[in-house]
């Protein structure tokens, strides 16, 4: 065919960029939370996630989903899942980097270092982290049971993926997924129906046998996972691995995969259990709290996983807008587009704050000594929890549809898997509904706030920004005369969103240049903007822009 038209004006794909060196909100905020921190494996972490190989890893395995199989050529039953290389390539950087069980057996700064890789690999949008996050947060949840820990507990640890669907002890490293939701209940685990029978005891604790079904099941391949069953003492939380101790497989039967909107290179399920050989985990009807606490872990992967794909997508809108000339200049020159990057930075910046500040306290909680006040960041961990889930979550889609929009229809377009952009909008609202949905996190809030120590360990979290802006200060004032008496479910959310914009702005004021902490308060806490692009005059929305640029720098 002849050659009908140039191309030109369109922008190449940002690749090839480490993400952590280009990304310095995420440094100052690292540099600001621990000084100490040895930041030389992140920046190993960035140039991977920011690679052309990678890149490709994760466009390949979004384009090309999981494939169910439930019997092989001879009719047995095997209930299988096939995935694309590119899944287990991605699958297995993860677990080279630590992003699943490793830091639990680790020095302190392990969390937090494994929370900013998390960010960083989000960023290439593999859709692969759901089996990753599950077996960081069961990890801890195993402690209840010394013997499944002792054998679990060190392959859980282990940085060579084995994607190999064979018994556990042939392998170094397993990854564990869980079952909570059945149709009939969704977040509401107490309608859960499915029983656990009595089946003795062995060398791993009390024994049952599972009858029942999961509505959802996440990463169907995982070697384990932790479900809930109901036990004659109430529902209980029980180990379930793929394969018994006697090398046989355990009846665990995929009935299909979840056709989902979005995180398509990971397989969701639907799975019945016909008298499933399963371990106690924990206190005999204790299994609520017990898999509650493996999701207040998985809540914080979703907070981390939204703020890097927040980060991903500015910087995808950035790199194009540099690029992309319209009415005679860059677009990223225009004073509107100006406008709306950098309230799309700020916003970037202040969740990967949040985000970070949340990780932090879970490391701090673990672990003892240091110069920092344990209980406080207990209680800190408490509150920032569903906090960090709700905010930076529901905040995900309407920031990706506005990135999305700096692209124009490039954005929109999917490419066989190449339109990254459309890639991390159809993502987004995964974080958000799984691990519990608005509505859970904002009454998980009311609970929290029900603890005496949590209401002062925010009053002190926010005490350091006091006297810097009058707006700020106004809102902390009227927030910390309201938290005594907050019974209403109704006004949740609203608090909600409160105590995230100020303890997000105590954040920048600490770690952000002035004019990014400015602009928070005077755009999120003092103007209430609802629209993206808001940002008043005053404010220099070019310096912001400049700050959040996707560019290599050592500083």
């Amino acid at each position: 065919m002849s050659v009908t038209h140039e191309v030109f004006n369109q922008a190449e794909p940002l690749v090839g960029v480490n993400l952590f060196r280009s990304n310095r909100p995420l440094r100052d905020a690292l540099k600001a939370l621990a000084p100490g921190l040895d930041l030389a494996g992140l920046s190993v972490v960035g140039a991977e996630a920011g690679s052309a190989e990678l890149q490709t890893h994760a466009r390949l395995a979004n384009h090309h989903g999981p494939v169910l199989h439930t019997h092989d050529a001879q009719g047995r039953r095997i209930d299988e899942v096939e995935f694309h290389p590119s899944y287990h390539a991605l699958m297995e950087g993860a677990l080279r980097h630590g992003l699943h069980g490793a830091p639990w057996s680790a020095a302190p700064l392990a969390h937090l270092e494994r929370a900013a890789a998390f960010m960083l690999w989000t960023g290439a949008e593999p859709s692969t982290l759901c089996p990753v996050s599950m077996s960081y947060a069961a990890t801890p949840a195993l402690r209840a049971n010394p013997a499944l820990q002792a054998a679990w507990g060190p392959r859980l640890a282990g940085r060579r993926y084995d994607p190999r669907v064979i018994p556990f002890e042939g392998k170094t490293a397993v990854t564990m997924g869980m079952g909570m939701s059945e149709k009939q209940g969704g977040s509401d685990v107490r309608a859960n129906r499915s029983r656990a029978e009595a089946d003795g005891r062995d060398a791993w604790g009390e024994r049952v046998r599972i009858t029942g079904h999961k509505w959802f099941l996440s990463a169907p391949m995982c070697d384990a996972f932790l479900v809930l069953a109901r036990g004659d003492a109430g529902l209980g939380c029980y180990f379930l691995p793929r394969w018994l101790p006697d090398g046989t497989r355990n009846a665990f039967a995929i009935q299909r995969l979840k056709d989902k909107l979005g995180n398509r290179a990971n397989a969701s399920s639907e799975v019945e259990f016909d008298r499933a050989a399963a371990w106690l985990v924990g206190e005999p009807g204790r299994g609520v709290a017990q898999i509650l606490a493996m999701g207040t872990l998985t809540r914080l992967d979703c907070a981390l996983g939204s703020a890097g794909l927040m980060r991903q997508a500015l910087a995808l809108a950035l790199h194009h807008c540099h690029q992309r000339q319209a009415f005679g200049r860059d677009l990223i020159e225009q004073p509107l587009m100006t406008n709306v990057l950098a309230d799309l930075a700020l916003e970037s910046e202040a969740a990967t704050a949040l985000a970070l500040r949340l990780a932090l306290a879970v490391d701090r909680s673990e672990h003892g000594g240091g110069d920092h006040d344990q209980d406080h960041e207990r209680a800190l961990r408490r509150l920032l929890n569903p906090i960090a889930k709700f905010w930076i979550c529901k905040r995900g889609a309407s920031y990706a549809q506005e990135a999305m929009e700096c692209l124009g229809g490039n954005g929109y377009v999917e490419a066989e898997g190449a339109g990254v952009m459309a890639r991390i909008y159809r993502e987004m609202p995964v974080n958000s509904i799984w691990e519990g949905a608005g509505n859970i996190m904002a009454l998980d809030l009311l609970r929290a706030l029900r603890a005496a120590d949590v209401a002062p360990a925010l009053e002190r979290e926010l005490a350091a920004a006091r006297g810097a802006d009058a707006a700020f200060d106004a809102a902390a004032d009227a927030l910390l005369r309201e938290l005594g008496g907050v019974t209403e479910e109704a006004q949740a959310r609203r608090l909600a969103r409160d105590v995230a914009l100020l303890v997000q702005a105590a954040l920048l004021q600490r770690q952000a240049p002035q004019g990014v902490f400015e602009a928070w308060c005077d755009s999120r806490i003092a103007a209430r903007s609802d629209v993206w692009g808001l940002l008043g005059p005053r404010h220099d929305a070019k310096a912001i822009v400049q700050r959040a640029l996707p560019v290599e720098t050592d500083h």
